[in-house]
């Protein structure tokens, strides 16, 4: 088949290597305008190393963008990885219209931190969509769904890399043929049982010790690699990575959520509402992501 992808980074650049791979045809590769002093875009780069002719507008609702797209006369349009808005006139050009994917069981987490959520949650499953967009952030209707276990101790980073990630190709492929050959359902999305979360940011991803330590790990992991939960220690905004989740289960004394219980060579321990957080990767301001039980002592943390 013939098609247009629009995207942007790793996620993008796999997702044309793919259909280029199984000898699909990519006319043109549509992504963001480079930003000054920022990392080369992944696509971008990829595209042009294969010739790939590349289109970085503002914006897609310009009459320029749309006028490319048209040119190319492509089957279909995959959009892998999109911040841009996308609008009607510009995904119905396809011969085939668009298809777009999206990290999570839509209708729940709709929105732009879609992985961070289930897991910040508690959730113990989560998945993919390929849909169709509207104008509506996340609200087209569903062709494939692939659901995968979040797994009691990984982090956001193993979610998408391990799980979403490559399924998230497979699926954009699979769902590229249904589409083309006229073979795709696409299912209404019920919107009673639709849910939608914001950015997980800097007031998101900071920890509050008198939570409780299942609340306190969840978070952690949710905010790993990207964009860190972070915590105040010895007076310093720091972000806490790898560690371990400590259940408590009997009455040992005082325990002040917030505290320091140990240091030790690799790590330090803090206490949370029924448990602690042993703490074993960490980044200081200003500093570099570093063994937590180094970095303790020698910024003077000991236990309270």
């Amino acid at each position: 088949m013939k098609i247009a992808i629009i995207g942007q980074q790793d996620f993008g650049k796999a997702a044309l290597e793919a259909f280029l791979a199984r000898g699909d045809e990519v006319a043109g590769v549509f992504c963001q305008p480079d930003k000054e002093g920022a990392k080369p875009d992944a696509l971008r780069e990829a595209a042009a190393a294969r010739n790939v002719p590349v289109f970085q507008f503002k914006g897609l609702r310009s009459a320029p963008a749309q006028d490319a797209l048209r040119a190319l006369n492509v089957d279909l349009g995959v959009m892998a990885y999109v911040l841009q808005f996308a609008p009607q006139e510009f995904v119905n050009i396809p011969r085939h219209g668009t298809i777009q994917y999206h990290p999570s069981l839509l209708p729940l987490h709709r929105g732009p931190s879609s992985i961070n959520w289930p897991i910040s949650l508690g959730a113990k499953e989560t998945g993919l969509t390929i849909f169709r967009p509207t104008d509506g952030l996340d609200e087209g209707p569903v062709i494939l769904q692939k659901s995968c276990a979040i797994g009691p101790d990984e982090t956001l980073g193993e979610v998408y890399f391990n799980k979403l990630f490559p399924m998230g190709v497979a699926a954009l492929l699979e769902a590229a043929d249904l589409v083309v050959a006229g073979k795709h359902t696409e299912t209404v999305q019920d919107e009673s049982k639709a849910t939608y979360e914001g950015w997980f940011q800097e007031e998101e991803s900071r920890i509050n010790w008198a939570n409780h330590v299942d609340v306190v790990y969840n978070l952690i992991r949710a905010c790993n690699p990207a964009p860190g939960a972070w915590t105040m220690l010895g007076g310093v905004k720091t972000w806490i990575y790898d560690c371990r989740k400590i259940t408590m289960g009997k009455f040992t004394g005082a325990h002040r959520p917030g505290d320091i219980h140990a240091v030790s060579d690799t790590s330090l321990t803090i206490k949370a509402q029924g448990g602690m957080i042993e703490v074993l990767k960490l980044r200081a301001e200003g500093g570099k992501k570093m063994n937590a039980g180094e970095w303790a002592r020698a910024n003077g943390i000991t236990p309270a």
